[in-house]
């Protein structure tokens, strides 16, 4: 009887601990944390404007903007403006690699890039995550995420360079699963870059911005 009794018991725990389980596995499990800290953190930002006017970190949250008519990041650079980190020190060409965090783009921003997978064969990028009148969008061809404005929205971008994939997810969901575009040497950048149709002022703030590998 007290075998019976003890098996029963066992077997409505299993069962409490199966209802009360989180069914939503972390796109991190199996990766392995890298460490970052300040150096690893480059601004990039209009050549003619000190950092703090384009840059600022307060309470753990990095905010970026920059104005559609500002310089670019160098006197010889023809691209856009931009105000972006650039994560240095972990570039690689091979691997799986993640890039972590949680994005805040506040209204009115649009026609920009807030995080990008730099590097690629025929292209300057393998990814890029643009915000459009209230929706990410990778490129311009599939919807990440809408109603962005004026929240945050936890994510997990991760580049598995030696398949050619790119895979997103949107607080714990994955939205998007596409080709990257080639391998070369990559790394990561979130930020403001000014995209076509920008509007005159863009923003992003990011927390938690953390590195994965496997």
């Amino acid at each position: 009887m007290a075998r019976m009794l003890g098996i029963l018991i066992s077997a409505i725990l299993i069962w409490i601990a199966s209802v009360n389980a989180d069914p939503t596995v972390s796109p991190t499990q199996g990766f392995t944390e890298v460490v970052l800290n300040a150096t690893n953190f480059m601004i990039q930002k209009p050549y003619d404007k000190e950092e703090y006017e384009r840059y600022s970190f307060i309470d753990g949250v990095h905010s970026m903007w920059v104005y559609k008519d500002d310089k670019p990041h160098t006197p010889e650079s023809k691209t856009r403006p931009r105000t972006e980190i650039r994560i240095e020190g972990y570039d690689y060409t091979e691997g799986v690699w993640q890039f972590e965090g949680e994005v805040y783009v506040p209204h009115g921003t649009s026609g920009v890039c807030v995080m990008q997978v730099f590097g690629g064969v025929q292209h300057a990028t393998s990814f890029m995550l643009l915000a459009s009148n209230g929706v990410l969008m990778r490129y311009n061809d599939q919807v990440v995420a809408s109603e962005i404005y004026d929240r945050w929205i936890h994510l997990n971008i991760i580049h598995n360079a030696d398949e050619g994939k790119v895979s997103v997810f949107v607080d714990g969901n994955e939205k998007v699963l596409a080709d990257d575009r080639g391998r070369a040497n990559h790394y990561f950048k979130c930020g403001a870059y000014a995209g076509v149709n920008a509007s005159s002022c863009m923003e992003s703030r990011w927390r938690n911005i953390k590195l994965w590998t496997k």
